[in-house]
């Protein structure tokens, strides 16, 4: 074989390997960039489904939350009234016939007001800052403590998911500091600053050690709620100063 044919052959060789090479760094990068694709897939599904699992325990709550509100105005109010009317209208006096009438139209109103939060559509038909006065104002009307909302947003606009995701953080949030913290006063304050729209709930309570381990999931149940609306959940405690939460949406 000549010196020619010899070069000839080296060099066809070395094509053909130079191929092959090619062909497997295109073939493994084709599986790879597949392999990432149903990864990626996956991870979306996953998001998706503990999104959608998150709402639908969030709805479950409200309504079972719903429910025990309900239950307790039809035992502590509506229930009164109604003791109220059945005297009256036992009484043979007309002017206690006539109070006992004006009772009873109280409970109409007061037996349509609660009709109305049976459905878990009434999410939308209230703001962020009106439920949050009604939640304040609840807390306040026990005489547990003081309260206070200041809103500085006219317009605070969210979808069903994040406003439904929001009212069951700030309805737990007060509910921790009701139980927890026993502060003479909680407040609320809507604004915004460069990162977003921020709601803080603060409370002077007794606070407590952040370098402690918590015992409970409630913290951490909290922050993933407001990942699956795309927010944030900051915390800030000190013992016997109180505690600080930030619900941020990011713009």
């Amino acid at each position: 074989m000549s010196e020619q044919e010899s070069q000839f052959l080296l060099i066809l060789f070395g094509g053909i390997f130079f191929s092959l090479i090619m062909s497997f760094f295109v073939v493994a990068m084709v599986v790879l960039h597949r392999q990432r694709q149903i990864q990626n897939r996956q991870k979306i599904d996953q998001l998706k489904t503990e999104h959608e699992k998150t709402l639908l325990n969030i709805e479950n709550e409200i309504q079972q939350e719903t429910l025990s509100h309900i239950g307790r105005e039809l035992h502590d109010n509506i229930g009164q009234l109604l003791s109220l009317a059945k005297l009256n209208f036992g009484s043979a006096k007309p002017e206690k016939q006539s109070e006992g009438k004006v009772i009873l139209n109280q409970i109409i109103k007061e037996v349509r007001g609660l009709s109305k939060t049976l459905n878990i559509d009434w999410v939308e038909t209230i703001s962020l800052s009106e439920f949050i006065k009604q939640e304040l104002g609840k807390i306040q009307a026990t005489g547990f403590c003081e309260t206070s909302l200041e809103n500085s947003l006219e317009d605070f606009e969210l979808t069903k998911d994040q406003k439904l995701v929001l009212i069951r953080v700030i309805q737990e949030c007060l509910n921790n500091a009701v139980k927890h913290a026993s502060p003479d006063k909680i407040e609320v304050k809507i604004y915004q600053n460069g990162k977003g729209k921020i709601i803080e709930i603060i409370d002077n309570g007794h606070g407590f050690d952040q370098t402690i381990p918590s015992k409970g999931s409630g913290m951490t149940n909290l922050k993933k709620r407001m990942e699956t609306i795309g927010g944030e959940f900051q915390l800030t405690s000190v013992v016997g100063k109180g505690t600080d939460i930030k619900l941020l949406l990011p713009f």
